[in-house]
């Protein structure tokens, strides 16, 4: 009988990610027996490895390191023979400190003369920043007025014949009527506000009952919103007794522009003679901003102008290996030409603080990114919770055993460029090049964040597959797998996968996906999220989410 041995016609079939790993990644399913060659080395496997997950490299006692992008990123918990999966039943989450990777004053940066001069076409506003997209925001102060904004919605859309769902709801009408159902009304021929990409309502369930914090932070991270690029004018509607009250956001508001350069009109309800005299209100507010915003065409702006987020969600065992250092290359890119980017996620940079540490610009902004990340730690464990407890059923699943072993893969995304400013959440950035941002890991309370923040187009990695999307900031996303990108085609723009087969070199699809950027950031390609009104809006409630 013939030993199956781990080639495919010459294609490689798993894959050590650092010289120093003592655990290797399948690249396909690998039936037991299968000879796998490391470095000269011939390994048996003892057991199936499924693609996406790990297998030791040599036998590991209980208590010994499991290492995987040359950093600890667990631990055994019993004897795991060489050859052996690496799983939750044999391994758990483990961080160790280590002489970094990184070194201060020491990054290379990547070559961009092909993108040295070039520009995209953006919304330039009054105070200097450059926006992606150009919308009209209406939000609430507190969740009493959920069901206004909801009927402000409607009203808009049916106005302006742009209703997102109108063939959805063509749909519903043929399931429950049949091929004779009435059709739904045809879109406007024509946009009546060429230069506007629509009105954006946000819902949330804040702004009372909690804690004065949680009022602050909630009008600090609608000023980031407000005050974003991408926003020409506010409507905001309060109900007038809740504890986020219209002098915070005001208050909040003038933090960020406190030449008042921004139109935003502030309405009660209960200041008002009746909820149609409300509406009215809000709708008359809601067309003459959109007749001013139009009044703004997209021009050429520099690269500089652009800040990248950086995200993951529904992460696997290849998206730190493909998807996640794709984005890691562009944002290296971007601050080369002289932009900016933010991580976020802190509970996933867990076990890799050291190597961030070593890339802070200055003791300073190391400092404070330790100190945020140990007070995230210890209101976590205050309440029973742990970073150990961030992997999802789907991500283990997929191959992502441990936090550690997440965090050392979702790390990548932010590259390898120096760290010049930590932000705690809703902090607006401020200094051009990476900046490290205090977030859940959370999907949308994360994109949320980043958002608020100022990041004017999001790239969002995926293994597994989200549909999630931000009201005003584009977001892309990243298949970390081919298979991924087929079969989710209407959420997915751009695939890694090539990356994992052998077939493209990060480089090289980096350079292909800042282009894509370009064209985002110009409107000339319109994300799938965007073009399924994916407007995913969550604030974190300073309480623990992992």
């Amino acid at each position: 009988m013939t030993t199956p041995i781990a080639s495919d016609a010459g294609r490689l079939t798993s894959l050590r990610v650092h010289a120093a790993d003592n655990v290797r990644v399948a690249l396909k399913d690998l039936a037991a027996g299968s000879q796998i060659d490391d470095s000269g080395h011939t390994l048996r496997l003892v057991e199936p490895i499924r693609h996406k997950h790990k297998f030791a490299l040599a036998d590991l006692a209980e208590g010994d390191s499991v290492i995987m992008y040359g950093v600890t990123v667990g631990r055994a918990t019993r004897p795991i023979a060489a050859g052996a999966a690496i799983t939750t039943e044999n391994t758990a989450h483990s961080t160790a400190s280590s002489t970094p990777q990184a070194r201060r004053g020491e990054w290379q940066a990547p070559d961009v003369s092909a993108f040295e001069g070039l520009t995209f076409d953006g919304y330039q506003r009054a105070d200097g920043s450059v926006g992606t997209a150009n919308v009209w925001l209406v939000v609430p102060l507190v969740f009493c007025e959920n069901r206004n904004i909801e009927v402000l919605r409607q009203c808009v859309a049916d106005a302006l014949g742009e209703d997102p769902y109108r063939d959805y709801k063509q749909m519903a009408r043929k399931l429950l009527h049949g091929d004779d159902a009435k059709a739904a009304p045809q879109a406007a021929a024509e946009r009546l506000f060429p230069n506007v990409d629509g009105v954006r309502f946000l819902t949330h369930t804040l702004g009372c009952g909690g804690t004065d914090d949680d009022a602050q932070a909630l009008c600090q991270l609608l000023a980031g919103y407000i005050c974003h690029p991408n926003v020409a004018g506010a409507t905001v509607l309060s109900l007038g007794c809740q504890k986020a009250q219209i002098d915070m956001i005001k208050n909040a508001v003038a933090s960020r522009d406190p030449q008042g350069l921004r139109p935003v009109h502030y309405l009660e309800q209960q200041a008002s003679l009746s909820e149609e005299a409300l509406i009215r209100e809000a709708l008359t507010t809601i067309f003459d901003g959109l007749a001013e915003a139009n009044r703004t065409p997209r021009t050429p702006a520099p690269l500089s102008a652009l800040t990248l987020g950086a995200e993951c969600g529904g992460s696997d065992g290849f998206s730190g290996l493909s998807a996640n250092p794709l984005v890691g290359a562009v944002m290296d890119r971007l601050v080369a030409l002289g932009g900016s980017g933010m991580l976020s996620e802190f509970p996933e940079l867990c076990g890799v603080e050291h190597e961030l540490v070593a890339r802070c610009s200055d003791d300073a902004v190391a400092e404070r990114f330790q100190d945020l990340m140990s007070a995230y730690q210890r209101h976590a464990s205050r309440v029973g919770a742990d970073f150990s407890m961030n992997p999802s059923p789907g991500n283990i699943r997929d191959g992502l055993i441990t936090d550690a072993m997440k965090s050392a893969g979702a790390a990548k995304k932010g590259g390898d460029s120096p760290i010049v400013d930590v932000l705690d959440y809703t902090e607006p950035r401020t200094r051009a090049g990476l900046s490290l941002l205090c977030s859940p890991g959370n999907d949308v309370e994360s994109t949320t964040a980043l958002a608020g923040s100022g990041a004017n187009l999001i790239l969002f990695t995926t293994g597994l597959g989200t549909p999630t999307g931000n009201p005003v900031t584009p977001v892309m996303k990243i298949a970390s797998n081919s298979e991924l990108a087929t079969r989710m085609s209407d959420v997915i723009d751009f695939d890694a996968g090539p990356i994992i087969r052998g077939e493209a070199q990060i480089d090289e699809l980096a350079d292909e996906l800042l282009r894509l950027c370009i064209d985002t950031a110009s409107g000339r390609y319109q994300p799938r999220a965007v073009q399924l009104a994916q407007y995913d809006f969550i604030p974190w409630k300073r309480g623990v989410s992992l």
